[in-house]
């Protein structure tokens, strides 16, 4: 019943949806940089969708099953091979037993999620699974994945079950797939919308029109804890003390170098730069599978705006949810 790391490639760590209600003690929340695509995936192998499930970054990653098991690879397009020969992705795979999964390298997106049939059998921390690198806790032993480790699964529900039997009895791997398009934009030049930040105004009128008419770079010095983008230098009308405040996933403040920092999935839990503004809620995917040298335009959208597009989205997420149980159980 497990799985063995052959190569751990750039950065693979397990991850769920993240550990909430200790950010109080300092305990950052962690978990997947893209949400969609990690819910996705476990729902296709009939999981629950904050299940532990396994973030492959960029390239490299090779995985040797040691027994028969269904899985869903889903996020961005890294070249996911079987045996050598192209894995389906964004439905559910029954891979044999001695099978190599092995992800080749980014062509589309940064990120892909590997969701295993019945889960990862390692402990939940805090009422979490994710890995927090920094403080060694969660996942696998806290730390990112290395070769030879071997994973075990976790036990299988009965809708585990029921798409594992279906696809013995068929011998074959669906046809259909999901829609990732409605979920996560996997392109590296892209529009991100924003909400004003709550220091919006104390910026001067020049940063403020430059933050939203001209575009930014990902520079190479982001990562898992934040984005550093570069685009329109951006400066406050008069300098002034600020108190740290609590920030969250999408918080993009401004150090005094006036280059914008995109606080991401592994942020910290306060922040005492200037919060020029926040990124919605359902372009956080959109922005965690972008690649180094990524441009980005960001739009600014109302309150109401950003709520309206969550509440389309989690309509998608359930249709994608009734949709794979109609598949599988008919």
């Amino acid at each position: 019943m497990t799985v063995k790391i052959l190569h751990p490639g750039l950065l693979t760590t397990i991850q769920d949806l993240g550990r909430y209600g200790s950010q109080k003690y300092g305990v950052i929340v962690s978990g997947a940089m893209d949400s969609y695509s990690l819910r996705a995936a476990n729902l296709l192998v009939g999981n629950k969708e904050n299940e532990g499930a396994l973030e492959v970054t960029l390239f490299g990653t090779s995985l040797l099953f040691e027994e028969d098991r269904v899985i869903a690879i889903t996020g961005g397009d890294l070249q996911a091979v079987i045996d050598e020969k192209k894995a389906p992705t964004w439905r559910p795979i029954l891979i044999r037993k001695g099978s190599v999964l092995q992800f080749k390298s980014a062509i589309n997106g940064c990120r892909a999620y590997v969701a295993f049939a019945g889960g990862m059998a390692v402990p939940e921390v805090m009422g979490s699974r994710s890995t927090y690198l920094r403080a060694g806790i969660g996942g696998f032993k806290g730390r990112a994945l290395q070769k030879e480790d071997v994973l075990g699964f976790g036990e299988m529900n009965e809708l585990n079950q029921s798409i594992v039997t279906k696809l013995e009895q068929t011998e074959r791997n669906p046809t259909w797939s999901i829609n990732f398009t409605k979920l996560v934009n996997l392109q590296q030049t892209q529009t991100i919308r924003v909400i004003r930040g709550t220091e919006f105004n104390l910026f001067n009128e020049k940063s403020r029109r430059g933050l939203f008419d001209e575009p930014f770079r990902l520079t190479i010095q982001s990562d898992r804890m934040g984005y550093r983008i570069e685009g329109p230098h951006l400066s406050l009308e008069k300098q002034f003390e600020l108190l740290s405040e609590g920030v969250t996933f999408g918080t993009i403040q401004v150090p005094p170098n006036g280059n914008p920092i995109v606080l991401m999935a592994d942020r910290q839990t306060t922040g005492g730069y200037p919060k020029i503004g926040q990124i919605i809620s359902v372009d956080l995917s959109s922005m965690g599978q972008l690649q180094p040298n990524a441009v980005i335009q960001l739009k600014e959208i109302s309150h109401e705006e950003a709520e309206k597009e969550l509440l389309a989205k989690e309509k998608i997420i359930n249709e994608i949810k009734v949709g794979i149980r109609f598949k599988i159980l008919g």
